[in-house]
């Protein structure tokens, strides 16, 4: 390729048109994705604290979960759609309304967010295999944990955890930098192996005689007690707040369903989150209730243990349960790792740099900077309010979401040239004003400050929950305002 060519050129292979032969996914394999969204420590934390923490009704959380799968359901399809039918991911398709240069920019936003979580899930998922080591070294000898080497702590992490973190991010880079065929495999793979492991936690649980769990399950979900207590008020703030867990996935939707075979298809996969997300639910409160009981009988405290089942199983004293339960943890917590972040951040990555990054590059320089953030997260940005800046980048999301669907479906009336997408040339339908599309970045601004008012404005703080539906409404109709003129 020449020079001249190259410098009007967007094309790479990571990101180009899927050929249709290689749209293989199926509802099955969507069914795994959105399984795999939910299977995550942070979920188990998020959803374990509304039962037990908040002490919140079960058909509150039910209905509340429901709702907000539903919402992510319908708002992914609507999003994944275009990127089926074209072929296209994420920050490709964001070029259709951004221009090619604004869709490289306005998408890193995403990215930085992605590689931010990247790392500081990596730092989390590390922990199990910490819990692994020091249960090998104990069976070896139980001495050796009192080794002065393994309390010298140096980022307030010492040997064990430094092995751990380092393993966990190299083992994650091996693993996500193999391309899309072995990504599939390896994410029905977790899906359904986290869900056996599930499965296993909760046929221990309910055949231990003395912990009364079914029991205890059957209270719980009691239908005269449950609707007698419920509360509409929370329950739509448990949608919000689940709602804004998934709200990151529904961004980037389009990198996953670029591969499904068709929008039937498509639609029969996202509306199994709701199937995924009944499941989980009851699995979960099974388990938590099941802990709840074993470590009040143990007159151990449960004010944190709930709400981390690293901890949880950290506390059981059966090695055989332990260590299955630390394993189906890791591969959980590491496979919504790339979904959620990783491959994300590595298309919009190539995206920003097209003629210079691969699949590899770009998967070091993520596996990079996640490192620096997993090292310095619990010394530096635990401590320094970093999350209010990752939370206001987010308010960013609705916006963007809103303009391109504002602009695919009623502006552009689902119209789109395939070949001027890769192409920075002045005849290109997406070179705006010299690869900036300025009515989409008015739109963006003005849904964020709507957006960002929840999260920043204490007379709206509590619709921070709902801040992506406010910043893709108010952005969505700004844009269509300006737009169809």
């Amino acid at each position: 390729m020449s020079s001249e060519k190259e410098k009007f050129n967007l094309t790479n292979w990571e990101i180009v048109s899927v050929n249709p032969v290689d749209k293989n996914w199926d509802w099955k394999d969507m069914f795994c994705f959105w399984s795999v969204g939910i299977q995550s420590i942070m979920s188990f934390a998020l959803i374990a604290s509304l039962y037990f923490v908040y002490n919140l009704n079960f058909y509150e959380v039910l209905f509340g979960s429901l709702l907000a799968s539903m919402l992510v359901s319908y708002l992914s399809y609507i999003i994944g759609k275009p990127s089926q039918k074209h072929g296209i991911p994420f920050p490709v398709f964001l070029r259709v309304s951004s221009g090619y240069q604004g869709a490289r920019f306005i998408s890193l936003i995403r990215g930085v967010v992605g590689i931010f979580f990247f790392g500081v899930q990596t730092y989390f998922i590390s922990k199990s295999i910490g819990y692994l080591i020091r249960i090998s070294l104990f069976k070896i000898d139980s001495e050796l944990l009192n080794n002065d080497i393994f309390f010298n702590y140096f980022m307030t992490m010492n040997l064990i955890d430094w092995v751990s973190f380092v393993f966990t991010i190299l083992f994650q880079y091996f693993l996500f930098s193999r391309g899309q065929k072995f990504i599939r495999n390896f994410i029905n793979f977790s899906a359904l192996f986290v869900y056996l492991g599930l499965l296993l936690f909760f046929v221990v649980l309910i055949a231990d005689p003395e912990l009364f769990v079914m029991d205890s399950f059957i209270d719980k979900i009691n239908l005269e007690n449950g609707f007698t207590n419920f509360k509409l008020k929370n329950m739509i703030g448990i949608t919000g707040t689940l709602f804004a867990y998934f709200s990151i996935l529904i961004m980037n939707f389009g990198d996953y369903s670029r591969y499904v075979k068709s929008s039937q298809e498509l639609l029969k996969g996202n509306l199994s989150l709701i199937i995924s997300t009944i499941i989980y639910s009851f699995l979960l409160l099974v388990i938590v209730i099941g802990a709840d009981i074993f470590f009040r009988s143990s007159l151990i405290s449960t004010q944190n243990l709930l709400t981390n089942p690293t901890d949880i199983v950290g506390k059981i004293n059966n090695t055989y349960i332990t260590v299955t339960v630390l394993i189906f943890i890791f591969f959980a917590s590491s496979s919504t790792n790339l979904i959620a972040n990783y491959f994300p951040s590595q298309n919009i990555l190539i995206n920003l740099l097209p003629n210079s990054l691969s699949l590899k590059s770009s998967g070091f320089l993520i596996i990079l900077f996640g490192f620096l953030i997993g090292i310095f997260w619990t010394p530096f940005f635990s401590q320094n309010g970093s999350m209010s800046i990752i939370d206001t980048l987010s308010a960013f999301f609705g916006p963007i979401f809103g303009v391109m669907i504002f602009d695919y479906y009623i502006v552009k009336s689902k119209v789109v040239i395939n070949k001027d997408l890769f192409s920075a040339r002045n005849d290109s339908a997406y070179m705006y004003s010299a690869g900036w599309h300025i009515k989409a970045y008015y739109s963006f601004f003005i849904g964020f400050i709507f957006s960002s008012a929840s999260i920043w404005n204490s007379k709206f703080m509590f619709l921070d929950t709902f801040s992506f539906i406010i910043g893709f409404i108010t952005a969505g109709i700004t844009y269509y305002l300006l737009a169809s003129d």
